[in-house]
């Protein structure tokens, strides 16, 4: 057994396979981690109500980050703190979202995720919600450019991704590294006893800060650049391979 204590997981695209399940092998090696007293926790930009099904399939009773660091859960309904982004700030990541016609967005708030599809009712009560984060999609690259460095220069945001043709919005300073230093302070750990796993941007900054980072090998090229490891990909079991190499030591 390592020195390791916590293992934080990003889930889609790298807990879960391309079908979005997790599979029998990620499930055998996280059980064994838990066995072993090692903690197991989902550290994602999904949203609770998302994640939680899959956290019940594992039967995890540990702490969650969600929605990029927004919530901390102490286990699965237990919320520890939540950080909110401000409703006028949302409305200006709107604004930008309406200027570029086609671009799909969506915002997170602690009851719903909007989009643009279905928008607040009415569109200009933004104060009466309380958001977690803002995202945009498109696969064009100069439009995405453009958001990028419109919403940079209010530096005010935390700006991140979770594919190479998203951007996601969350509060100043709140990333999943944020997420993770709380939960090392509620276990009385430090962030060196911390293994993190992930594939995109909103992954980079626990990736570089705890004790080992990891990034999957469908990884984007900034993320493994970050990372102390390369595993395998999330449809070959990467998550078991880094708790069989990094807790168990076992090779193969």
């Amino acid at each position: 057994m390592g020195h390791y204590k916590l293992v934080a997981l990003d889930m889609d695209g790298t807990l879960l396979n391309e079908q979005s399940e997790i599979s029998d092998e990620n499930a055998l090696w996280i059980h064994r981690a838990l066995d072993a007293g090692v903690t197991v926790s989902f550290s994602t930009g999904r949203g609770f109500r998302s994640a939680l099904p899959f956290a019940e399939q594992l039967n995890l009773t540990t702490p969650m980050i969600t929605v990029n660091g927004s919530e901390i859960w102490e286990r699965p309904h237990v919320l520890h703190r939540r950080t909110l982004l401000s409703a006028a700030y949302v409305r200006r990541l709107h604004e930008v979202a309406l200027k570029h016609t086609g671009t799909w967005f969506w915002a997170y708030s602690t009851d719903d995720i909007y989009n643009l599809e279905k928008w607040i009712d009415p569109s200009t009560d933004y104060e009466h919600h309380h958001w977690l984060k803002f995202g945009y999609y498109t696969e064009d690259d100069k439009v995405r450019r453009l958001i990028f460095e419109e919403v940079s220069e209010w530096d005010a945001l935390e700006i991140t991704n979770s594919s190479p043709h998203n951007w996601e919005m969350n509060a100043k300073g709140i990333n999943k590294a944020s997420a993770i230093r709380e939960v090392c302070n509620n276990m009385g750990i430090s962030m060196s006893e911390v293994i993190a796993v992930g594939d995109s941007l909103n992954d980079i900054a626990a990736i570089r800060e705890c004790g080992l980072g990891v990034a999957m090998g469908n990884a984007q090229e900034e993320v493994k650049a970050a990372a102390d490891f390369v595993t395998l990909t999330n449809d070959q079991h990467g998550v078991a391979e880094v708790i069989k190499r990094y807790v168990f030591h076992e090779r193969g």
